[in-house]
């Protein structure tokens, strides 16, 4: 670049506004023209530096300072101002903005009033909602759906629930949303794909099923087969003052259950899990524990061997098999 040409560039960026600048600040250096506008710059200007190639497209309408590369959050924020009047970031890209999830993916997910439409771009996925105004976050910068609207959102394009009910899990436990936020979300989606399953999901997640498998349990294991309900994270301490919590505890039976949910459950996790064991074997209680396997395939198997331990200890009831090849059957049988 020249003398003369850096010199006119200099004098070009101090003749901007200080609103434009700080407009620039908050948006990650990307901006509508109609934005540069309203801070301060003519038409006749920002035309100007469009034609000469100042100001760079990112989309229609959307800009950035040439030189300037656009940074991720640039993106989201040209992405939603791209989309235009009423729009909200969305699905996976307002999750991880909100913490739901621990990356973006490559694609901006914009949702829009069902009354607009908006032409597609590289990296855009457009969605419309008849509720766009109501699914809102309260003063989010930038502007993105609800943790509730987000869950449902991401409940949609799944083959299987577990994933999302761990996020729905984790969101509550870190008071995130709220039972009642997320019910008021799944009433107004009469034709959501988990309609059915989200219910009861939600109220196994806020009575304090802290994971996919902990649901299951509850759900496949005790209330499927007429287990008596167990306690849910019961807060214990060790004697050398260590505190913990047991997943599931009949405290009647003196029977624990402890479900390990994690792939990479090994090392010290493994030595800690078993220290846990012995400890409750010195204080009278036996410790069962299933995995993912145990519990989401072998549930009818899994139900026998708590049945038949809790019968051992004093429970008058029997296991219920829940269909013909019920292994609750066998059991009742010896």
């Amino acid at each position: 670049m020249s003398v003369a040409a850096r010199t006119m560039n200099r004098m070009s960026r101090s003749e901007l506004p200080k609103e434009f600048a700080r407009l620039l600040w908050r948006q990650h250096g990307v901006f509508s023209r109609t934005q540069a506008i309203a801070t301060g710059i003519s038409t006749r200007a920002a035309d100007a530096r469009i034609r000469r190639g100042t100001w760079s497209p990112v989309f229609p309408g959307v800009y950035r300072q040439a030189g300037h590369q656009v940074t991720w959050s640039g993106k989201v924020w040209a992405a939603l101002l791209y989309a235009g009047r009423g729009a909200v970031l969305s699905h996976q890209t307002a999750a991880f903005l909100t913490g739901i999830i621990a990356k973006p993916g490559g694609v901006v997910h914009v949702t829009i009033p069902a009354a607009r439409r908006v032409r597609p771009q590289p990296g855009i996925s457009i969605h419309r909602s008849r509720r766009a105004a109501q699914i809102a976050l309260a003063n989010a910068k930038p502007a993105r759906t609800s943790v509730a609207e987000t869950l449902l959102d991401l409940s949609e394009n799944v083959s299987a629930f577990d994933e999302v009910y761990g996020m729905i899990c984790d969101a509550v436990a870190n008071e995130r949303t709220t039972e009642a936020e997320l019910l008021t979300a799944l009433d107004a989606r009469p034709r959501a794909v988990w309609r059915g399953e989200l219910r009861p999901m939600i109220a196994a997640a806020v009575a304090g099923d802290h994971s996919a498998l902990e649901q299951r349990y509850t759900v496949d294991v005790e209330r499927r087969h007429g287990l008596p309900s167990s306690e849910r994270q019961v807060w214990f301490t060790t004697a050398d003052g260590t505190n913990g919590r047991r997943d599931r505890f009949y405290r009647e039976y003196r029977l624990i259950v402890e479900l390990d949910g994690r792939l990479n459950h090994t090392g010290a996790a493994v030595a800690n899990d078993r220290a846990r064991d012995r400890a409750a074997a010195v204080a009278g209680h036996l410790t069962l524990r299933f995995g993912w396997p145990e519990v989401a395939y072998q549930a009818c198997a899994a139900a026998a061997d708590v049945g038949q331990v809790l019968r051992a200890r004093g429970w008058n009831g029997r296991p219920v098999p829940c269909g013909p090849a019920c292994r609750v059957r066998d059991s009742r049988a010896s």
